[in-house]
């Protein structure tokens, strides 16, 4: 019997077909472990999961690869090969490029990237797929009312507004035809399993049998960690609120580590003082593979990856639409910070070389993160594009990414590319570590070997020490500077901290009043920032946001000051209705 909805509750559920839109490193890890839990949900047999995937010259392959058993997903991912393969074995698991394969399907997940173009989303992939989808839907059986459920990030209002009237176009309402879900994905490449398992995860809906519904597949696979359930607009506030508040928290570690090199004091001993002072402290300043947690970040190369660079924009877009904009912003004012990384990792090799004109330079590590072939808006594609520009004989290397990556094809990189380490260092007179991947861990044995003409290491990501390469190779590298923070610097850092995470906490509260004012419709859809508030805290990689108080003042410390204290302490957006 079909599911009916009878005073807000969920009548003869059954779960037969799961559909998964995009085998991506959120639909593939989802796809392989509701395959693998065999969920029996009003039917004698357990739910299939049918992956879909569009025919693309660069995507299409991945059919055949799932179908073969494999996982599409390259890098290092503990137990997705291993569960794909049972899956697909078993007869669990399957992958087609036809959305008609949809038709019949009791629950899809949509898991298609969104992006910015400019100061506004980029939902063009994600409404190609929606556009099919619906089609399909309007032939599916008579009386069945499938689940779809948004994992791709999105911008506050987008599901009340945008998606809700999307499928109305289709003659598909929301609790007659459909049921429309938002339950964005908190995965990390390199720990897709670990990170589906054991983090918490919001659970939301237009509608409260939405979340209810969903929560109850997912509690097959969320096995050590929370089911949040609460409305769509307060999940998509929380979701670009994490990835906004992480990117602000970098770009204050950007900005101390510039000044702590220009002194040469090490960064990461203070960091490890403030986060002390904090209570938020974490092992990454000494662990380069350790994902870092504490209140004060690590900062790198840039902020690559599909969430970071564009969800502090996502998240103020209706405000920005509305022209409600301020240069005292501070999600604005961290990504131009942010963005300016890779040039100033530049200037380090440029401080120990001079002119980069003609050099050889290896930049190693063409993924955004550790043990993972995601290039997506990897910063360190930007840095080998500017040492181009500049004449510089860059050649990237990648242990994990393909020569044919899609990222390296679009900004002319991909001839400077390779997976053969002692090519890319055999002639190399600089080399700028940008990605800690494992393979690149044991410094001087590891790279001087094969490098005879090295004279000059940049290290961007926290990879190696001085003791590595010197006193015959110059050595220098983001926050590694030598001399230990004095008692001063550590209080001015960790009172900066304050200000700042008050200031950021000032404009979401200003931004969740304005999202109110437009778009929360009825009580279920309102949003209050403690409950935003409560929700972050669960992310595991720290997002404990401060109270919306007014900043406090604080001095120059002898003529320095960093950008985001005084864009904290100035007024910032302040909502209009």
């Amino acid at each position: 019997m079909p599911l009916t909805i009878e005073n807000d509750t969920p009548k003869n559920w059954q779960l037969r077909k799961i559909g998964v839109i995009g085998p991506g490193i959120v639909g593939m890890p989802m796809a392989a472990m509701l395959a693998a839990a065999r969920i029996k949900e009003g039917a004698t047999q357990p739910a299939r999961v049918l992956v879909v995937q569009r025919s693309s010259p660069t995507s299409g392959w991945k059919v055949d690869a799932i179908n073969s058993g494999a996982s599409p997903i390259r890098g290092v991912e503990p137990e997705l090969d291993t569960i794909v393969r049972r899956a697909v074995e078993e007869g669990q698991l399957s992958a087609t490029h036809e959305y008609a394969e949809l038709r019949d399907a009791d629950m899809v997940l949509v898991c298609v990237q969104t992006d910015k173009n400019g100061l506004e989303p980029d939902y063009r992939p994600l409404f190609s797929a929606l556009r099919e989808l619906a089609l399909v839907l309007k032939t599916r059986p008579t009386g069945n009312i499938p689940l779809i459920v948004i994992e791709s990030t999105l911008a506050p209002s987008s599901m009340t507004t945008l998606i809700r009237e999307h499928f109305a176009a289709h003659e598909l309402l929301d609790g007659r035809d459909i049921l429309l879900g938002f339950s964005p994905n908190r995965v990390m490449p390199g720990r897709l399993v670990e990170r589906v398992r054991t983090s918490d995860k919001l659970v939301s809906g237009l509608l409260p049998i939405t979340s209810r519904l969903i929560r109850s597949v997912y509690s097959r696979i969320v096995t050590s960690g929370t089911l949040h359930e609460t409305n769509a607009l307060t999940a998509e506030i929380v979701k670009t609120t994490e990835n906004a508040y992480r990117d602000v928290r970098i770009a204050y570690a950007a900005e101390m580590a510039r000044y702590c090199h220009q002194m040469d004091i090490d960064f990461f001993q203070l960091r490890d003082a403030v986060n002390q002072n904090l209570e938020q402290t974490d092992s990454a300043s000494q662990d380069f593979n350790a994902v870092p947690s504490g209140g004060l970040l690590v900062p790198t190369v840039g902020v690559g990856g599909h969430c970071l660079p564009k969800d502090g924009i996502l998240l103020l877009w209706r405000r920005l639409e509305s022209g409600d904009r301020s240069p005292k912003s501070l999600i604005e004012q961290a990504r131009r910070i942010n963005d300016e990384s890779p040039g100033w990792t530049i200037g380090l090799a440029e401080s120990l070389c001079g002119d980069l004109k003609d050099r050889h330079i290896a930049v190693l590590g063409a993924a955004y993160r550790f043990n993972s072939e995601d290039t997506r808006n990897s910063p360190s594609l930007v840095l080998a594009r500017l040492l181009l520009e500049k004449g510089a004989n860059a050649i990237i290397h990648d242990p994990y990414v393909k020569t044919d990556d899609q990222n390296l094809q679009r900004m002319g990189l991909a001839s400077h590319f390779t997976n053969d380490l002692s090519l890319a260092l055999h002639n190399a007179e600089v080399v700028i570590a940008c990605t800690a991947h494992r393979d690149y861990c044991s410094g001087r044995d590891h790279i001087v070997g094969i490098s005879p003409r090295l004279t000059a290491v940049v290290d961007a990501c926290n990879l190696w020490s001085r003791k590595d390469f010197e006193p015959r190779i110059a050595y220098t590298g983001i926050g590694k500077g030598s001399g230990a923070p004095g008692a001063k610097l550590i209080d001015f850092v960790t009172r900066g901290f304050r200000i700042v995470e008050s200031g950021f906490a000032r404009e979401l509260n200003d931004t969740i009043d304005f999202l109110n004012s437009r778009y929360a419709h009825d009580e279920y859809s309102i949003v209050r920032y403690r409950e935003v508030q409560r929700l972050a805290g669960t992310c595991s990689t720290g997002c404990r946001l401060a109270e919306p108080l007014e900043a406090p003042v604080l001095a120059p410390l002898e003529g320095f000051m960093p950008t985001l204290i005084e864009c904290a302490c100035s007024s910032v957006l302040s909502a209009r209705t």
